[in-house]
């Protein structure tokens, strides 16, 4: 697997297991879209690129570490596309330490400073903060009950959620972290009725943000409370069932919906390249093609600099993308949206 001239292998990082499995067919097909899309042209650096598949889940049987330093080691990719927990992320910023170049595609927690290492998803002061500001001012819930995962990007955003609450000085009546996994969700769902909480953000991922909120839908609580995610995304919605997903809301700069320019152009190559029965796109399954395009032209115009940059003082890199149009502008990110669940859907209601 020598690294060779006519190919440029990039090593797609996704969870292929556990509670964000469901994930890993739209970040592999949204990924293979970018790819056959710069094969068309000249690939990266003149080389047609090629997607190794990594299983990056917390779940998974082999330590990610170790096989991403023996690729590195071996020269057997020139490049690194990762969308996981942010906790993988911190682990693997220790080991690649600019051998190659490593672009984070998915929501994150922020504040990502290590060199060579490209964060390029929402952060909460982008996401997060403006969605409970709307909701707030829509619903005026005296207080909110924050539910998450146990590692960090569901702690820091709970950290930005409860100083946001402060600051519109609204209540916290709960707060609760889980580990991952966990398939009964009622004691939780019961604990936060009892709260009086009328509003739920959920820090959930994949199938644990399914199985809280079949729970709380089979409660009813949707009829006394709001509930706000920046991580429920299509594949979510159609586990969690209509029932279970009214008065739901979610924020992302994605969703498979989205009315704009931009995503129709991409929608149509994503069909065209697999077929009416595509795995259904969504904001964490999409943003593998806003990241190897991002590195593809990273790589054009900053092939000789990119080890001493970061996401904090990011290069201005022109890129294709389904989420906004190309520009230069290094501050020009892609909007973010709120959109309420309708049925099996999520309809965008606002750009915030």
């Amino acid at each position: 697997m020598l690294r060779g001239k006519g190919t440029y292998r990039i090593a797609l990082l996704i969870p292929l297991c556990g509670a964000a499995g469901l994930w890993a067919p739209s970040c592999i097909s949204s990924a293979q879209v970018a790819v056959e899309e710069l094969n068309r042209t000249n690939g990266i650096d003149g080389r047609k690129v090629q997607l190794i598949m990594i299983d990056a889940a917390m779940e998974a049987s082999i330590s990610i570490e170790e096989t991403v330093n023996d690729l590195i080691e071996t020269e057997s990719i020139d490049a690194i596309v990762g969308m996981h927990l942010s906790s993988v992320r911190h682990r693997l910023s220790k080991i690649v330490r600019q051998r190659v170049p490593y672009i984070y595609t998915p929501l994150y927690e922020g504040g990502e400073q290590t060199d060579g290492l490209f964060a390029i998803g929402e952060t909460p002061q982008e996401q997060l903060g403006p969605s409970m500001e709307h909701l707030q001012r829509e619903y005026r819930p005296r207080s909110w009950a924050l539910i998450g995962n146990d590692y960090v990007w569901p702690r820091t955003s709970h950290t930005y959620a409860k100083a946001k609450l402060q600051e519109m000085s609204v209540g916290l009546a709960y707060e609760r972290y889980l580990p991952f996994g966990l398939k009964n969700m009622k004691p939780f769902v019961e604990e936060i009725s009892r709260s009086g909480a009328e509003a739920v953000l959920i820090s959930l991922i994949g199938q644990d943000a399914v199985a809280f909120n079949r729970a709380f839908g089979s409660a009813k609580l949707h009829d006394r409370m709001i509930r706000l995610s920046c991580a429920l995304d299509e594949n979510g919605l159609l586990g969690c069932g209509a029932n279970n997903s009214k008065r739901m809301f979610a924020a992302s700069s994605y969703f498979g919906g989205l009315p704009t320019e931009a995503n129709a152009a991409f929608k149509e190559k994503y069909y065209r390249v697999h077929g009416d029965q595509a795995p259904v796109l969504n904001t964490l399954g999409q943003s593998t093609y806003e990241g190897v395009h991002f590195l593809a032209g990273l790589m054009q115009r900053h092939a000789t600099v990119w080890r001493r940059h970061s996401v904090s003082d990011a290069l201005p890199v022109i890129y294709r993308s389904g989420r906004k149009q190309s520009s230069v502008n290094k501050s020009d990110r892609a909007p973010i949206y709120l959109a309420r669940a309708d049925g099996l859907k999520l309809e965008v209601i606002k750009e915030l």
